[in-house]
């Protein structure tokens, strides 16, 4: 039953959330994974300084966290050698989409998509009464030309593109998303979702005049750096951009440790060498480990790998849901036809090898219609 005393907007909305986590999975089957190769987490760890700086910290857990993450501004601001005014600190990425489509989206006000990308900016869409608009992927990746030529048909005040993408892990060239900023409307702003762009090939991030208005850049600590739990992301933009967002932000919504430990992880650009050798073996072995049965890995430039499994969603569904019960979590893209595709996350040599030992059973089941 619907609380009438919730907005009309709140009452129209499902209580939903965009993903279901794997300690869900856990508590509904009664038994843990085996390996964890679902949530794109960072299997491979978190800078041991991170660490060890977050563990000084916790004696001083009683204090708020700096409202202005003034040192992590600063560590950011030194890294990619821009003003700290052009960067603005949240509860992940998915704290600042919250934040952003707040800033910009009222009932009514169009915004467009990929149908099939990143489910959570969706979720705060339809949150705030936004009307979503979506086009297709074409060829496995985001089509930007489509895109613009929506916005252009709908007005849109938003505009969001994740490159690389998930979940298919594709990417377009940096340069290629500047030029095509020529041809996103005037009044329009791009949301560039950089979450993976730790693990692509060099030339994937897109080379925007920290300046410009029309774009905002969006960066996580929770993939390459391996801090997911910490939730620490941030943005990047013109300085009219990112001030706003101290008009709507949660301005002690940062934990302390997180903000400590994230410092860390960011100087110590050494880890993220290690860690980024690590996804690019696993890459390696994910996509052999599917070759070896029958099944096409695409190129991936983050830290999963999507697998074709050759048929349709519900034969991917079948494998997705035989491999679970072996105790392998892996999740699969919603929409049709990258649906067709499961979706594992770089891991340990252990984990791989307990997929690569659950995979021809999974597909035998699926197979079976078991």
């Amino acid at each position: 039953m619907t609380d009438s005393r919730q907005t009309p907007l709140a009452q129209s909305l499902p209580a939903s959330v965009p993903f279901v986590g794997p300690e869900t999975h856990e508590r509904q089957r009664g038994a843990p994974f085996v390996a964890r190769l679902g949530a794109n987490e960072n299997l491979f760890g978190v800078s041991p300084k991170a660490i060890a700086a977050m563990q000084a910290s916790a004696a001083e857990i009683w204090k708020y966290g700096d409202a202005e993450s003034y040192e992590l501004r600063a560590a950011l601001s030194a890294l990619h050698d821009i003003a700290p005014e052009h960067i603005m600190v949240g509860e992940g990425i998915d704290g600042l989409l919250g934040n952003l489509v707040r800033l910009y989206v009222g009932t009514g006000d169009a915004v467009v998509t990929s149908l099939g990308a990143y489910p959570t900016f969706n979720y705060h869409v339809a949150g705030f009464g936004g009307d979503l608009h979506t086009v297709p992927y074409k060829d496995d990746h985001e089509d930007i030309k489509a895109l613009m030529a929506k916005a252009h048909e709908v007005g849109a005040k938003l505009v969001y593109l994740a490159n690389p993408d998930n979940p298919m892990g594709s990417w377009h060239r940096g340069a290629d998303i500047v030029a095509a900023l020529d041809d996103l409307p005037k009044g329009s702003l791009l949301v560039l979702d950089e979450a993976y762009v730790e693990c692509a090939p060099e030339g994937t991030a897109a080379p925007v005049d920290v300046t410009d208005p029309r774009v905002v850049r969006m960066r996580t600590l929770s993939k390459a750096y391996g801090m997911a739990g910490a939730r620490v992301g941030y943005a990047m933009g013109a300085v009219e951009v990112i001030s706003a967002f101290h008009k709507v932000r949660n301005h002690f919504g940062m934990n302390r440790c997180a903000q400590i430990g994230a410092t860390e992880a960011i100087k110590d650009q050494a880890w993220l060498a290690h860690v980024q050798a690590e996804i690019a073996t696993a890459r390696e072995e994910i996509s052999r480990i599917a070759r070896e049965n029958g099944l096409t890995p695409l190129p991936s430039a983050t830290n999963f790998v999507a697998i074709d499994c050759g048929r349709d969603g519900a034969f991917a569904k079948a494998v997705l849901e035989a491999l679970v019960a072996r105790d392998i979590f892996v999740r699969m893209p919603f929409a049709a036809p990258q649906n067709r595709c499961i979706r594992v996350s770089c891991g340990p040599e252990e984990e791989r090898r307990a997929f690569a030992e659950a995979l021809p059973l999974a597909l035998k089941d699926a197979q079976n219609g078991a």
